[in-house]
């Protein structure tokens, strides 16, 4: 039965294909041109909230992409049964959402948020680094990295990774000169902008920003709220496997924040789950909760005439979403903020800027043009690239790239004297 949410304006690609006889839809191609590829792959050595490969039970960036595409279609299937506006022939596409999940943190670097930040740093005055625009950069200009290509994805698909919609130059302006520290795409991604949305100028109240950049379609909006499920939720059990989340440490925080920890509340019903050895069917009951603690209700924009895409917002109770935030802000404070991560990102931290500024001077600067010191496609790309900006982008794209073990090897090859064998893989 054919599905009449969509039309041809959300399966069109970026770039027209040959039409071909293929058993799948747009959209499961979407997910599974995402699932083959090297980028897919490195999620599983990049850090979610502890550093890969120390132990084996908790997330990496490729677990939590995993969890949260099935968050993310179960809630597509919890609409699709309960919503009034949705029935067996218009819906919100599984498939689609999936691709979208599975894709959220393609562009994430090593160290997780502690690199992101790293490499923004580093990219300051050449248009700044962001996951979710190196996300983009990747399915639209490098994800098939043998090819030096993009994914050629749909519409529909492309303005559902687009959790922010303000250029950085644009995110510079709003906050008086001073370098955005996040939430932007690249300047030279306008272009996609412009191809998401045909060409229509964002209307004066979408001014960049928040009210630009809450501006998304009902599937970027169920993967947001999948990702926030996730990350208030199994990121907090794996916070208390590795003990950064004690019975008293939780105390102390809920007292000093002046939270309830009684019997029934949050914190209450997570103490209680630590006490008696049950935190993974906590969360497992909870997040079935927050799946279900969502609705559609309609909404008119410059959008919405277009795209059922734009037609539909994601309710979320207040409630359940107030409870997320508690999580969040906890996990933040107690485990984000601990002196123990916090050494970890401050390494991680030294480690690429040490790198950047040896590759620069390779690569940007020409001061030791001698040394080949990257894979010869790479050394070959930043060689022949034609400006100094695209030297530094295309610098930046390798380092994005790396895995926590693969900057760690390659960084202590360079720098410790007597680390590394000619046999040692370099990326």
């Amino acid at each position: 039965m054919e599905n009449r949410f969509y039309t041809a304006f959300d399966t069109e690609r970026l770039i027209a294909e040959t039409p071909r006889d293929d058993f799948r839809s747009t959209f499961q191609i979407d997910r599974d041109r995402v699932l083959h590829t090297p980028s897919f792959r490195r999620l599983q050595s990049k850090t979610q909230v502890f550093w890969s490969g120390e132990y084996d039970f908790y997330r990496t960036r490729l677990t939590h992409s995993l969890e949260v595409a099935q968050i993310g279609r179960s809630i597509c299937q919890f609409l699709k049964k309960k919503s009034d506006l949705l029935s067996e022939d218009f819906y919100i596409d599984g498939d689609l959402v999936e691709a979208i999940c599975l894709s959220h943190d393609l562009g994430h670097p090593p160290y997780g948020h502690a690199g992101e930040m790293a490499l923004n740093k580093l990219m300051g005055k050449c248009g700044g680094f962001e996951g979710n625009a190196q996300t983009l950069r990747l399915l639209t200009e490098r994800i098939f990295s043998s090819k030096k290509t993009g994914m050629n994805p749909s519409r529909a698909f492309l303005d559902g990774v687009l959790k922010y919609k303000t250029l950085w130059s644009e995110l510079k302006s709003v906050n008086g000169g001073e370098l955005p520290k996040n939430h932007f795409i690249y300047d030279q991604q306008v272009q996609y902008i412009d191809w998401v949305l045909e060409g229509r100028d964002f209307p004066l109240e979408l001014s960049p920003g928040k009210a630009r950049d809450g501006f998304k379609s009902i599937e970027c909006q169920i993967m947001d709220w999948a990702d926030d499920v996730a990350y208030s939720l199994n990121d907090l059990a794996d916070s208390v496997r590795a003990g950064f989340l004690t019975i008293e440490k939780i105390e102390r925080w809920a007292d000093s924040r002046q939270v309830s920890r009684e019997v029934g509340s949050a914190v209450g019903d997570l103490l209680s789950a630590i006490r008696g050895g049950m935190i993974e069917p906590m969360v497992g009951r909870r997040i079935g909760i927050y799946l279900q603690a969502v609705s559609l209700e309609e909404s008119i924009n410059f959008m919405s005439g277009t795209t059922n895409r734009y037609h539909y917002d994601l309710v979320i109770e207040s409630k359940v979403k107030a409870e997320s935030e508690l999580f969040k802000k906890m996990a933040y404070e107690v485990v984000f903020l601990s002196p123990e991560l916090n050494q970890l990102e401050y390494k991680g931290n030294h480690m690429l800027e040490r790198l950047w500024g040896l590759l620069s001077e390779r690569y940007l600067t020409g001061e030791k043009s001698s040394y080949n010191l990257l894979p010869d496609a790479i050394s070959e790309e930043l060689d022949s690239a034609e400006s100094l900006e695209l030297k530094q982008r295309l610098l930046c794209d390798f380092m994005a790239s790396m895995t926590d073990g693969s900057t760690s090897r390659l960084y202590k090859r360079l720098f410790i004297p007597d680390f590394g064998s000619i046999g040692d893989l370099v990326s």
